[in-house]
């Protein structure tokens, strides 16, 4: 049997739906640094899992797929065929149920640590005894001793005192139930059948599902992001709540038709980057790359090598001896001395590197093409070297 969730919904319940299911002991309210900034392009709406904040609380135990099946009656109940699902810990478990089993109700699947198996079983039977026994109140503190870092703790103790009063308003029996549902939850065999657009967000001092727990779900969905946000504890979304805010805006944002085509245009610039500049360059750029940085590698992916380089009207050889004139011409030589290297790799003949800098030089300046030439003698230089070492 479902259960009638309690939620709130905001924003414009014309725009594409965003369904926030949270943490165990949580309410819906932890979800308030997401609902504000997503519900001004969103219709955006809060859940509370059944025996947390609002929702009933029927008798346990209960099992994920419960949890799941009141997520599709409330679905139905609004009116949605399907929804981007953003679920942390107990919400995580929740939508990747969702998404493996009602592939059509989800649009896209964000999961935030979580994990696939919460094993071993028994100390979630242990903890659900505990509580039926003593109350929530009673573990209350040491929950929230894991969902912030100590720093944050410390500097923001009223926000610790609002989530103990969180933890401690659940219901005791939805509490434990929900704690027997994790105890039975394995979802890893289900993982190759998300077929859902899935982003994964770890936090590096998250204790109870650490990165690899989530590294373990990226890598068994396909085509899966993973991100590791720090510093963060198990509530990274209160944590670092613009971050998780952007990726997830931006995960939304990569299935619309033009977020599709988008993507579409970057991994084609992707292919072609990585056939001129060669593998090593491009998994160094992209692994250098921050969250300050990403905008511009998206950027240059797409308009350069996704837009230009991949017109028909050129070659690629034509085009690479156009760059190194260019970058000559106009003393670039971060950017030239990256050129002569790939080219040379790639397989060039020198002696069209000597063509090229010699004619820029009458047309563009001899200081320049001077310069070019001390590069690709520096190329040439190293690239003998790296051969010889490794013969």
């Amino acid at each position: 049997m479902t259960v009638d969730l309690h939620y709130e919904r905001h924003g414009d319940p014309t725009a594409p739906p965003v369904l926030l299911l949270g943490s165990l002991g949580s309410d819906l309210h932890m979800w308030d640094p997401q609902v504000r900034a997503l519900s001004n392009r969103a219709h955006v709406i809060a859940v509370d899992h059944r025996g947390h904040g609002g929702s009933p609380a029927p008798a346990g135990p209960y099992t994920v797929a419960d949890l799941g099946g009141d997520v599709i009656a409330l679905l139905d109940t609004l009116g949605l065929d399907a929804a981007h699902l953003v679920g942390l810990s107990l919400g995580g478990a929740v939508g990747q149920w969702l998404a493996a089993h009602h592939p059509q109700r989800v649009h896209t699947l964000t999961v935030l640590c979580t994990a696939a198996q919460f094993a071993p079983a028994q100390p979630w039977l242990d903890r659900a005894a505990a509580v039926r026994a003593d109350g929530v109140a009673s573990i209350a503190e040491s929950v929230v001793g894991r969902w912030f870092t100590p720093e944050l703790a410390q500097r923001d103790p009223e926000l610790v005192a609002r989530h103990v009063a969180m933890v401690s308003g659940t219901s005791d029996e939805g509490y434990a139930a929900c704690c027997e549902a994790l105890s039975q939850w394995d979802g890893r065999a289900d993982l190759a059948r998300i077929a859902a657009p899935t982003l994964v967000i770890a936090a590096e001092q998250d204790g109870p599902t650490p990165p690899s727990a989530l590294r373990a779900i990226a890598d068994g969905v396909a085509g899966a992001q993973f991100h590791v946000l720090s510093p963060g504890a198990h509530l990274a979304n209160v944590e670092q709540a613009g971050s998780v805010t952007r990726l997830v805006e931006a995960h939304i944002a990569a299935s619309t038709p033009v977020g599709v085509a988008r993507r579409a245009v970057h991994d084609a610039g992707m292919s072609v980057r990585r056939s001129v500049l060669g593998d090593a360059h491009v998994d160094r750029a992209i692994g250098s790359s921050t969250a300050f940085t990403d905008p511009f590698q998206d950027f240059i992916t797409r308009t350069a090598w996704g837009d230009i380089w991949a017109r028909e009207g050129l070659d690629h050889p034509t085009r690479r001896l156009l760059t190194l004139a260019i970058l000559t011409a106009v003393g670039n030589e971060h950017e030239l001395d990256m050129h002569i290297r790939a080219a040379l790799r790639a397989g060039m003949d020198p002696e069209q590197l000597v063509e090229v800098f010699l004619h820029t030089a009458v047309y563009a300046g001899v200081p320049n093409s001077n310069r070019a030439f001390a590069l690709g003698k520096q190329a040439l230089a190293d690239l003998a070297g790296a051969t010889e070492g490794s013969t």
